[in-house]
């Protein structure tokens, strides 16, 4: 008998932006337009966390990208695909950040991930 081979979480990507949906039916979403910041982070496995002027975020893990998801990533002002990979080899423990908006907001506040 196979085990259970529904995943934990869903990740859709459209031009409009990034949506997360959790087994538990909890939503995360994100329009591109309202994205300030992305981090990468080694939780062990590797997460992008796109972040709003507010602190809220998207948890996208890596094992749930496609590459709709880092062509989307490109059209963000002066996005660096290079340096996101550097940050994907070396994700540690705490996070990275390999983009912010030209016109971020003074200090994000932390954000929490699971």
């Amino acid at each position: 008998m196979h085990g259970n081979s529904v995943p934990d979480s869903y990740v859709y990507v459209t031009e409009e932006g990034v949506t997360r949906h959790y087994a538990d039916g909890s939503v995360d979403a994100l329009a591109w337009e309202d994205v300030v910041e992305v981090r990468v982070v080694g939780d062990p496995d590797i997460l992008y966390i796109l972040l709003d002027r507010d602190g809220q975020g998207c948890v996208v893990p890596q094992s749930a990208t496609d590459t709709a998801f880092l062509a989307r990533l490109r059209y963000l002002p002066d996005f660096d695909l290079d340096r996101l990979g550097e940050a994907v080899e070396a994700a540690r423990d705490d996070y990275v950040v390999v983009w912010r908006s030209p016109e971020p907001p003074s200090p994000l506040p932390d954000f929490e991930y699971d």
